[in-house]
């Protein structure tokens, strides 16, 4: 089978001038294809996998999970059944399904677990559906399950138009909350306000503090109930003059390079909660709460509630191109690799 084996860790984007020797990401042509080590194992041929922000810091060694050399990376994932063990109940050859793993999606084919798989609901994209687990599993235990976010509250999503944020954007108006969206470049900001969010703050043109202000007070409402934070810096130090007493602080990640520094002393005076949230940990300690969350997140997309807004798709020899489009910021949704699909789209937007 095919897949992309990391030998060496580096920057997947870097150039042959930049780097040395052979790219940290390499491209197998006959890789072995794994086999079913379990009587409820399940072998899915990979439709399409998606890239994330995390998977591109472990290629270089900066994730907080560091694999062993060499390794296959990649999440999550969707596919068809190819195989199944002798006790698999839940599953036949040819059904659709996703899932994610700690590694090993980019490939054509991947090993699972009955138990670790969902099946995709008719009627669903199944390309779509490899880009649900990870970016709106993370928004949707951070918005519901941590932060309870409740109809006619205040939220306020950092970083809005990438893969978290959009669903962070979604995942509130299905809750019923008042969505405040920040992001950079007048295509993000029309794209934003056409998933009807109530106010799109642009970056590049706006100061964040005095736009939000002027939206809340035309709206008679008193501040920012819930802080959802991919990017921290200072984007997130400011963000947090505009919370409300007893606010909740969901911490997603630092895209901006730089962890912010919450000050203990405003957090007791105003009753602050921080919820930290790293998602792939829940697989260890609470698996129940992702698996109700991506059901859930399934049901919603079945109905219509949520949409997949995928930015670009390449094929798995053009992974390097991919991750370009994340570093340099020309995204606005998800990144996806499509495996066995000659007519990639390289943009939906």
């Amino acid at each position: 089978m095919e897949a992309l084996l990391v030998r060496k860790l580096g920057d997947p984007t870097a150039t042959e001038q930049e780097r040395d020797g052979e790219s940290a990401i390499v491209l197998i042509k006959e890789h072995r294809i794994p086999e079913l080590e379990s009587p409820t194992a399940v072998r899915v041929r990979v439709k399409a996998t998606s890239l994330n922000y995390a998977n591109y810091l472990q290629i270089q060694g900066k994730y907080q999970e560091k694999p062993p050399l060499p390794f296959i990376p990649g999440s999550d994932y969707s596919g068809v059944v190819d195989a199944v063990g002798p006790k698999v109940e839940q599953f036949k050859v040819g059904d659709p399904v996703c899932s994610f793993a700690v590694l090993g999606s980019f490939a054509q084919f991947i090993v699972a677990d009955q138990s670790q798989l969902f099946r995709v609901p008719d009627g669903c994209d199944l390309v779509s559906a490899a880009a649900l687990p990870v970016a709106f599993g993370t928004s949707h235990v951070g918005l519901v399950h941590r932060a309870q976010l409740a109809s006619a509250q205040v939220l306020l999503v950092l970083g809005a138009a990438g893969g978290v944020g959009l669903a962070a954007v979604q995942i509130g108006k299905v809750c019923g909350a008042i969505v405040i969206a920040v992001a950079r470049g007048t295509q993000k900001v029309h794209f934003l306000k056409s998933l009807g969010v109530d106010h799109v703050v642009d970056l590049g043109s706006e100061n964040v503090t005095q736009s939000v202000k002027n939206f809340l007070k035309a709206r008679n409402l008193k501040g920012v109930d819930v802080l959802y934070d991919p990017v921290g810096g200072k984007l997130a130090k400011e963000s947090m003059r505009l919370l409300n007493w007893g606010a909740n602080i969901v911490v997603i990640g630092f895209a901006s390079g730089e962890v912010p520094v919450i000050p203990a002393n405003i957090a007791l005076v105003k009753n602050w909660t921080v919820h930290g949230l790293y998602w792939g940990s829940y697989k260890i300690h609470q698996p129940s709460v992702l698996d109700d969350s991506i059901r859930e997140l399934l049901s919603w997309m079945a109905r219509g509630l949520i949409t997949i807004h995928i930015s670009h798709t390449y094929s798995l020899s053009e992974a390097s191109q991919a991750f370009s489009a994340i570093k340099d910021r020309k995204v606005v949704g998800k990144v996806l690799l499509v495996l066995d699909d000659k007519s990639n789209i390289r943009s939906k937007l």
